[in-house]
């Protein structure tokens, strides 16, 4: 039983010793000669010959990996009526497991909910996010019930909590890898083929890219250590040169990035970044990030929150640092329910859910519907007018144009197939949701019969009884009416 917990330890010793011998890895990318040094944005190899010195002191009071693994387990088990623990299948070197908590009040079942992932440590050397992510794990469940922001997300949304990507960094002290290569560097790339070739793509990079694939994530964010201020899309820019490069989605990560920020206990006041937040090219560009690749390739609006100015603070300041970003960790995933047009996409002539996409009309960029439930969740700005249009192959494509308040808007698309006639019919209209006259909406039949009769017993006993009590009923059915109205909207 000793040799198996020691196993571990005497590999990464190794690998510690053997991590400076030449690689081929080594020479994939380059310097860009507009950088000051400060930063390698193409080098995924680390070529520092000896990285930062981190100390007992410094690591004093921090979780190591096996008990950082056993607090994980005795979360899942305190909270088992809302989580459940698993593990991400990464092969790692050095046999160590990366494990997953994920938090909702339905753990073990698939759901028409937004889905978000908190990820800490993605650099070994920058701790401060696998010891919050805790925090926030043990908050959510000592909370449940009793807190109002708390219940929200526990009971509308699915939350997978990764404490540590790279705990073999963490082990040995350093940024990258048990191979010393800078896993943030390590993704494929919109504007350089540097990272395409599989065979060189670490573990971990490989675990995540399948776990986005399976797990179908609207949103998400990576924590690390160095800076204070949320980062967001594009990481780097066409010409390599340092300036503003906005994705599509621009404002929109401006708005989610400045959720955070506006809810930090001083993130916003910062001198270096207004407002707390920047634009990855515009501070600096980076190649081959985790960031930009969740966007292009899952759909996934991922923002990177640096969330301490020391990389590896005193542990006796991390509970000062959760109570920073606790609001702003809260109120970042209560966007995904708050706001944003949500809805599912069916088929006219099954009536089953498909696994079509969702764009608005003048950005760029689409999101799909998962395969099981036809669900899609679109964070937008609030306040602004948009035309929502859904498509998929073999369907005739469907838009209409909303009012996006202050609330979530409920959107259900109805495609028809290639070659049908689809004819709209009566308008429904969502609380927070006006919609454009020009669009009618088709409206369920069964709601639509049971309103006709509710109406048509209301005028009768109006006509034959003339009471009091026939306006105390109309009061009823406009009640019922309303309530309706909550419903999605079908398109």
């Amino acid at each position: 039983m000793a040799i198996s917990h020691l196993q571990p330890v005497v590999i990464l010793l190794v690998l510690s010793a053997f991590a400076s011998l030449p690689t081929q890895a080594a020479a994939r990318g380059g310097h860009d000669p507009l950088d000051d040094g400060a930063h390698e944005p193409f080098s995924r190899k680390l070529l520092e010959d000896k990285p930062p010195q981190i100390t007992e002191e410094m690591v004093r009071g921090y979780m190591s990996n096996a008990e950082l693994e056993a607090a994980v387990h005795a979360f899942g088990s305190r909270c088992s009526n809302i989580s459940r623990v698993y593990r991400d299948n990464t092969n790692l070197l050095s046999a160590l497991e990366r494990w997953v908590i994920e938090i909702s009040d339905k753990p073990r079942q698939r759901e028409a909910e937004p889905a978000f992932k908190f990820i800490g440590n993605v650099h070994g050397d920058e701790p401060v996010g696998r010891e919050v992510l805790m925090h926030l794990a043990n908050w959510l469940c000592d909370n449940y019930l009793k807190d109002s922001l708390a219940t929200l997300i526990v009971e509308n949304m699915h939350l997978h909590i990764l404490p540590t990507m790279n705990p073999d960094g963490f082990a040995l002290r350093w940024r990258g890898n048990a191979n010393n290569i800078d896993l943030n560097r390590d993704f494929p790339d919109q504007f350089f083929s540097v990272n395409n070739d599989i065979d060189y793509r670490q573990p971990e990079t490989r675990a995540i890219m399948n776990w986005v694939k399976q797990e179908h994530f609207t949103a998400s964010a990576s924590l690390h250590g160095g800076a204070l201020v949320a980062n967001y899309p594009w990481d780097g820019t066409r010409d390599t040169s340092k300036h503003y490069y906005g994705c599509p989605d621009d404002k929109t990560f401006r708005h989610m990035a400045s959720v955070y920020s506006r809810s930090h206990y001083n993130m916003s006041l910062s001198k270096e970044f207004e407002g707390g937040i920047t634009n990855g090219a515009l501070w600096y560009p980076i190649y081959g990030g985790m960031q930009d690749w969740n966007y292009i390739h899952g759909g996934c609006f991922e923002l990177t929150l640096e969330i301490s100015d020391t990389k590896w603070p005193k542990a006796d300041e991390l509970p000062v640092i959760w109570e920073h970003n606790r609001m702003s960790m809260l109120n970042l995933l209560t966007t995904l329910i708050k706001s944003g047009v949500h809805g599912r996409i069916f088929a006219a002539d099954t009536g089953r859910p498909i696994p079509g996409s969702v764009m608005i009309k003048g950005i760029d960029s689409k999101v799909s519907a998962s395969s099981t439930f036809g669900d899609y969740h679109r964070i937008v700005v609030p306040g602004e007018t948009y035309e929502v249009v859904a498509s998929m192959e073999g369907f005739q494509q469907k838009s209409t144009r909303i009012m996006l308040e202050q609330e979530a808007v409920n959107l259900d698309f109805i495609l028809d197939p290639d070659g049908t006639d689809g004819q709209m019919k009566l308008p429904r209209n969502d609380g927070g949701c006006h919609c454009d006259n020009a669009k009618l909406f088709h409206v369920q039949e069964a709601h639509l019969w049971l309103y006709l009769l509710i109406v048509s017993v209301l005028l009768t006993l109006y006509l034959v009884f003339k009471r009091k009590t026939a306006s105390r009923l109309a009061s009823k059915l406009l009640a019922y009416r309303y309530s309706s109205l909550r419903r999605p909207v079908a398109v």
